[in-house]
């Protein structure tokens, strides 16, 4: 097995979340109770926990000049996974926090990325590299 990410978060209720996750982003449920829901989100674990979810989001982080929530979280797609994902997102109507674009175009790190909302207010980056070597180059 590889070394697989798990990210907790909390979401206000898991029929929402089961409709974004599952129907929109594709995840497959895992393990659950009446109070939690694990996904495969892109072969990570997230576990989503019912709570109180802050609604105001900070939008201290600046990345080649777009203002963007912190924290977030998400997912490196390949381009077709990122091309349908961004698709998908759009026949849904899912409002993008950040519309999928390209950013540091021509530079080291070259990348397409979309930010979304959950249905619980959560913020997320979908992002896919030109060339995957470049991830963490600084």
């Amino acid at each position: 097995m590889s070394n697989i990410f798990h990210y907790a978060f909390k979401v206000k209720d898991l029929a929402s979340t089961r409709a974004f996750y599952i129907d929109i982003l594709g995840c497959i449920e895992g393990r659950s109770t009446e109070h939690w829901v694990d996904f495969d989100f892109y072969g990570n674990q997230l576990s989503a926990h019912v709570g109180v979810v802050e609604s105001a989001l900070d939008y201290c982080g600046q990345v080649d000049g777009v203002a963007v929530p912190i924290p977030h979280f998400g997912c490196l797609l390949t381009a077709e996974q990122f091309t349908s994902l961004a698709q998908k997102l759009e026949q849904a109507k899912v409002t993008f926090i950040v519309k999928p674009q390209l950013r540091y175009a021509g530079k080291s790190g070259q990348q397409h990325t979309m930010f979304v909302l959950d249905f619980s207010g959560n913020p997320l980056e979908f992002k896919s590299f030109s060339d995957e070597t470049e991830v963490f180059k600084a």
